[in-house]
């Protein structure tokens, strides 16, 4: 009987503190990876956007990176469900079911789906020094040189981890080439730019810079078709185009928030999410990055809930017959 009104008064609790949200206390966006990366720009922007849509709201952002991003999910997995503690997370919500055998909370039970942000192409880059510079010279030199090549990542769970797992694939390189892992993006890339690893596939959001200023190659996109409206990748083949058939991948971001966040609350923060992603500022941000804001049924938590189910059907099979677990 204790136990029980202990527990209704908690909930009690939770509800009227509903009612004055968000109130004085910040709203934390937890980013699982470290500050300067695709990841966490894009959470930067939301947050600015955010900041104007939902009166009093006070927008932090908070890096808490390890252990490829699971670390940051785990927080706030865990912590009070009042709203002020958030996730914003890629792909990675997907993907690490099947890249860990053992995670310390449920992707699709321990969250409330609050909608999703944007989808992000990934582009295939190389080093500036490589002599290849189309796809198919890529695909030749690769071949050629079987053994000796590396491929970056920035961590295990990484966007760029999954994409170079998935492209190694399939074209049968997983054999020809050494994966070399990194802390994090911005060291992935320097390392890249200066000649120490050969290539890697990273996010729009990353690379659209490197690439227009000449520092890496850019070889193909990863998305169904050319991304015909990009200023700067309107000409580069999509890996499908180049005979990769069905390979199709976009680094989505989305909005979480810890199971049992009260209801009045998530419609709040549903609510201003859908007036950032429509906000003039956030949208030319995000198209400066090569990003494409969500403006579909995804939008709202039961269509990202139902996207993000379907994601970890397709991807938790590609990665298990890769071989590529974590404890």
């Amino acid at each position: 009987m204790k136990r029980i009104l202990v527990l209704a008064a908690a909930v009690t609790a939770l509800f009227a503190n509903a009612q004055g949200f968000p109130g004085t206390k910040p709203i934390s966006f937890v980013v699982p990876f470290a500050a300067g990366g695709p990841t966490d720009r894009v959470a930067r922007d939301l947050a600015e956007a955010m900041r104007k849509t939902l009166p009093g709201g006070n927008f932090v952002v908070e890096n808490v990176n390890g252990a490829g991003g699971t670390i940051g999910a785990t927080k706030v997995a865990k912590a009070t469900p009042d709203g002020h503690t958030l996730l914003l997370w890629h792909i990675g919500m997907a993907s690490t079911a099947g890249l860990y055998r053992k995670l310390q909370y449920k992707p699709l039970e321990d969250f409330e789906y609050l909608g999703m942000v944007n989808d992000v192409p990934m582009t295939l880059i190389g080093k500036p020094q490589l002599p290849a510079n189309t796809y198919r010279d890529f695909e030749n030199y690769i071949r050629a040189n079987s053994g000796k090549l590396n491929i970056a990542h920035a961590g295990l769970g990484s966007a760029s981890h999954l994409c170079g797992l998935m492209w190694q694939s399939a074209v049968n390189a997983k054999e020809a080439m050494t994966t070399i892992p990194f802390g994090g993006t911005a060291p992935a890339m320097t390392a890249l730019i200066g000649g120490q690893v050969d290539l890697m596939c990273d996010q729009t959001t990353n690379t659209t810079a490197q690439i227009e200023a000449g520092r890496v190659k850019g070889f193909a996109v990863t998305t169904a078709g050319r991304l015909n409206n990009h200023k700067l990748l309107k000409d580069y083949p999509s890996l499908q185009e180049m005979g990769l058939k069905g390979f199709n991948l976009t680094i989505w971001h989305g909005l979480y928030a810890p199971k049992g966040t009260p209801a009045p609350v998530l419609k709040q923060l549903n609510d201003a999410l859908k007036l950032a992603l429509k906000d003039p500022e956030f949208l030319k941000k995000q198209e400066g990055l090569g990003a494409i804001v969500v403006t579909d049924k995804r939008m709202e938590p039961e269509g990202h809930k139902a996207f993000v189910t379907a994601e970890i059907a397709k991807l938790k099979p590609v990665i298990e017959a890769a071989g590529k677990f974590a404890d």
